[in-house]
């Protein structure tokens, strides 16, 4: 690893907890993300692929229960832990590194409503099993509105002319759920439940919305093909389509009363993430393009010698510098407040994507030709990290909502 970290709160425990990730990340991930970017989609979620071999090491290992506090069987990651976490996973997979957090939203959600009956019924079975078996997935963009259902605080939000076209209706003591989610649904393809994102009250727009944990095994529930996409390849993403589905009553975690304030924080919380995680991919990047400096000749001297090669490296480094301090900032500041201020969240996703980009932009330009090449894992590290701008919602609408929260507070 030639990027040093200079956080001073980083203990002997938080660095041996990093070169372990680290290894494991470059050791398992790297080669299994490599593999799978040369698959078709249909071949990356056929059982015993290399995909769910490799979340299966992941599981063994508990990753899958590293957002998820100690007293309901996680990890109990302190914050700056868990930034390290992810960042080391992004390094080596930004698709393997969301494909493991989404994988746990269930439980996740299942754990934030406080209910023991659902925490012993979803949050245990999962933290306790060691097989890919239980996977979750997020549920919320659809094919008219992706962004929009994270536009929380926005005018437009609460127009009841812009609503959610997965609705659920409510009859006995049960709800009944029609419609599609876009294929954008990451780990779609291959969940076994979803936290899903529904309209309950049409009238208030999409701030009438609810969130539900939908077993998506059930009939009435069908999945589209996953989908071709430019990067990530190893985080397969998927259509869910509902007719007449079913959520028992209690399964209906948050109601049109804190729908916006549960869907504000669910932002906060995967923006958090995201910054950790393409921080990872940013540093990567780097590091390729620095070691490249100090092998390839050009010029008759290294490319590390020549001062414009310097001068980019420089930028590049300054970039991923910025993106690590403000998404671990936002990070700890999300899990240690009772109330996540998600504009923090948003700007450290932006800043950390923006250069993932950047960074591996520049890192293409300094190995040339060979950068064009897939011989060269920085290749596939670019096309991940465009994908990086637009998903947990577009950089340009996020950067809306986070304006908007900004006037308003200051209003």
């Amino acid at each position: 690893m030639l990027y040093k970290d200079i956080d001073q709160n980083i203990t002997n425990d938080h660095k041996a907890l990093k070169q372990s990730i680290h290894d494991f990340a470059m050791e398992v991930l790297r080669p299994a993300s490599i593999e799978l970017d040369q698959l078709t989609p249909e071949q990356v979620v056929e059982k015993n692929s290399i995909f769910y071999k490799t979340m299966q090491k992941m599981y063994e290992l508990g990753y899958h229960t590293a957002m998820l506090p100690e007293e309901v069987g996680g990890i109990g990651f302190d914050p700056l832990s868990q930034h390290i976490f992810f960042e080391e996973l992004g390094y080596a997979s930004a698709g393997f590194a969301v494909a493991i957090a989404v994988a746990a939203f269930g439980p996740l959600f299942a754990a934030m409503s406080g209910q023991p009956e659902l925490i012993g019924k979803i949050t245990l079975p999962f933290t306790q099993c060691k097989d890919v078996s239980n996977f979750s997935c997020w549920a919320i963009t659809e094919p008219n509105y992706g962004s929009d259902n994270l536009a929380v605080g926005t005018d437009h939000f609460q127009n009841p002319d812009i609503v959610q076209q997965v609705r659920a209706v409510k009859k006995g003591n049960e709800w009944i759920i029609n419609g599609q989610k876009s294929a954008w649904i990451s780990c779609g393809p291959v969940a076994d439940n979803a936290v899903l994102f529904v309209n309950i009250d049409p009238s208030m727009g999409m701030s009438g919305g609810g969130i539900c944990l939908v077993d998506l095994k059930q009939p009435g529930v069908t999945k589209g093909m996953p989908l071709d996409k430019i990067g990530q390849r190893e985080l397969p993403q998927g259509e869910l389509y509902f007719d007449d589905a079913v959520c028992p009553e209690d399964m209906m975690i948050v109601g049109p009363e804190a729908y916006s304030i549960m869907t504000s924080a669910t932002l906060a919380h995967a923006n958090a993430l995201m910054g950790a995680i393409f921080t990872g991919v940013a540093r990567s990047a780097y590091d390729l393009a620095l070691q490249h400096s100090l092998e390839r000749t050009q010029g008759g001297k290294l490319l590390s010698q020549h001062s414009l090669v310097q001068h980019k490296l420089f930028g590049m480094f300054r970039k991923v510098q910025a993106a690590r301090s403000l998404s671990r900032t936002a990070i700890t500041f999300h899990l240690t407040t009772e109330v996540p201020d998600k504009k923090f969240s948003i700007a450290a996703k932006l800043t950390s994507t923006y250069a993932a980009f950047e960074v591996a932009n520049d890192a293409v330009q300094l190995f040339g030709g060979y950068g064009l090449s897939k011989e060269y894992p920085i290749e596939k590290i670019f096309r991940d990290a465009r994908a990086g701008l637009i998903e947990d919602g577009s950089n340009d609408i996020l950067a809306i909502v986070g304006g908007n929260q900004i006037v308003k507070e200051a209003e």
